[in-house]
């Protein structure tokens, strides 16, 4: 199975591969997003690491029933050869109507497939009221004319 853009990456494949990791998550669908990944894939998400596709769509299937109305933006860092470094935003609130917004930065490397194999995560979570804001299409793929992290000052 090839997902491409396949490494080496330039500056281009780099950002679209960046741009379609954020679209599968923005679908919140645990089973699609886990296929992104090798087989064996590893993590490191805050303190939980984890291996392998089922663990992953396990995770996110309890990440995304906790973390609702989930809104992610990322934005491409650096790359090089197979690697690609992002920076992301996301907003969600909690089923007590608190909203979050969580930082963070990860670390990718992908097999010669496409295939992620290697995901290092660091995330920081900020309660922010909900007229503090600014993630507001419907839910699914950001649209193309909504600001960036860098146009949000995130």
């Amino acid at each position: 199975m090839s997902r491409p853009p396949l490494p080496p990456f330039t500056f281009e494949t780099a950002a679209q591969k960046v741009r379609l990791a954020e679209d599968g998550w923005n679908s919140r669908d645990p089973a699609k997003v886990a296929l992104a990944y090798t087989p064996d894939s590893r993590w490191r998400n805050r303190t939980e690491f984890l291996q392998g596709r089922a663990a992953i769509e396990e995770f996110l299937t309890r990440k995304w029933h906790r973390e609702l109305d989930y809104r992610l933006i990322k934005e491409l860092w650096a790359f090089r050869d197979n690697r690609i470094a992002v920076r992301f935003a996301y907003e969600w609130h909690d089923d007590s109507g608190q909203w979050f917004r969580s930082y963070g930065n990860e670390n990718w490397e992908f097999d010669e497939a496409g295939l992620m194999r290697l995901r290092i995560a660091s995330i920081n979570d900020h309660p922010i009221r909900e007229t503090g804001r600014k993630y507001f299409w419907p839910a699914g793929r950001r649209p193309d004319d909504h600001a960036s992290l860098s146009e949000l000052g995130l």
